[in-house]
């Protein structure tokens, strides 16, 4: 049995000479990129990609499978080199040179969803403090609302940190492709409340949006509670006092308790103390500020093995953090999917705005929906 030492001195040896040889390999894909420039050829070529890869398989022998792991790398950033070399993304640099700087907090209307009290109405008066508030009774109808230009922004809830995902308001970003252009972490914190005259040992049904349900489910289970869905936490206070049932609370905020003249009679009912919902501004309007650090985008691909992965690996080499990767079938299709990123990351930087440039230019279906602060 050979010493450990040796054996790492050989593998020395093996990576000078590896490294030689990529250097050679990118040098040759540097000229191959002015051949395509040159040509107004296009840079991928998934044809002759997949022959090489089929070809160092069987090159491989017992390691195949690894060496066209490796080559499937090697390919991506040969092929990231060559969109630099061309200039691809000129379209999207355009985009992002055209982007508002700060987002106008005054003499504006903004959409939330639900009415006063809600979740929705509490992001949004602390994102806009300034600007005129206008309530709907639906996600879908906040879209519409912005979409007509009836409102600048539209602030929307689509992440939980207990609850998960909110689906049905990814569904309508990546339907809509408006742009995101800030984002706000709100600590969700949920009493239950009933009528004046109520206590809480009266209490059989508690009425609350679905997401609420699932934030307070060990709760709900505990105390024996028949959950009733509502369209929105706020809508459930309101109609607690309208309906005058005594057996029957509200899961909502303080304000919406306040907001509609009911008792508290349980205080942060939440599974979860650190409970959070993430919201996003949406606008038809690019906006990004100087300080944005958090940047969205989507982009289709095809059920084949690898696919998904190959793309990350150029997030990782070029050092970016993914956040966020939610998918969604792609309707009418055969086991394809839309992938919705969030990542850390500004578009002043040159090397992110080449990723994103590559990625623009190669990946179907993709769209930058932005780059903002998250507070």
């Amino acid at each position: 049995m050979r010493d450990l030492s040796e054996i790492r001195e050989e593998i020395n040896e093996i990576d000078a000479q590896l490294v030689e040889l990529f250097k050679k390999r990118m040098d040759c894909a540097k000229d191959v990129a002015e051949f395509k420039k040159a040509n107004n050829i296009p840079v991928l070529n998934t044809g002759r990609e997949n022959e090489i890869l089929d070809k160092v398989c069987r090159l491989g022998g017992e390691y195949g499978d690894y060496t066209r792991l490796l080559y499937s790398n090697i390919m991506e950033l040969s092929r990231a080199l060559q969109h630099n070399i061309i200039g691809s993304g000129a379209e999207l640099r355009a985009l992002i040179e055209s982007a508002g700087n700060e987002l106008p907090e005054e003499n504006i209307s903004v959409a939330y969803q639900g009415i006063k009290g809600a979740n929705g109405h509490e992001a949004a008066l602390t994102l806009f403090p300034k600007a005129q508030l206008n309530n709907y009774d639906s996600f879908s109808d906040v879209f519409d609302a912005v979409d007509r230009g009836e409102v600048l922004f539209g602030v929307l809830p689509i992440e939980n940190s207990t609850a998960g995902s909110v689906s049905a308001v990814y569904d309508l970003v990546l339907k809509h492709r408006f742009f995101i252009v800030g984002a706000l972490d709100l600590k969700i914190d949920y009493c239950l409340c009933g009528l004046k005259q109520a206590e809480f040992e009266d209490i059989e049904k508690v009425w609350t949006h679905p997401q609420s349900i699932s934030q307070c489910e060990n709760y709900i289970k505990k105390n024996g509670f028949e959950p009733t869905p509502c369209s929105n936490t706020a809508f459930a206070a309101r109609d607690v006092a309208i309906e005058k049932r005594l057996n029957v609370a509200a899961i909502c905020s303080y304000r919406a308790c306040d907001e509609y003249g009911l008792k508290i009679l349980d205080n942060h009912i939440q599974d979860i103390d650190s409970n959070t919902t993430r919201f996003i501004v949406i606008s038809k309007q690019l906006y990004i500020p100087e300080q944005a650090d958090k940047i969205s985008l989507c982009f289709n691909l095809p059920h084949v093995s690898g696919s998904l992965y190959s793309v990350l690996c150029r997030f990782h080499s070029c050092g970016l953090n993914l956040t966020k990767i939610e998918s969604r079938p792609i309707a009418g299709s055969k086991f394809e999917y839309l992938f919705y990123l969030d990542f850390t990351g500004n578009v002043h930087s040159e090397e992110t705005v080449r990723l994103l440039s590559q990625l623009s230019t190669e990946l179907p279906g993709f769209s930058f929906f932005g780059n903002y602060c998250e507070k």
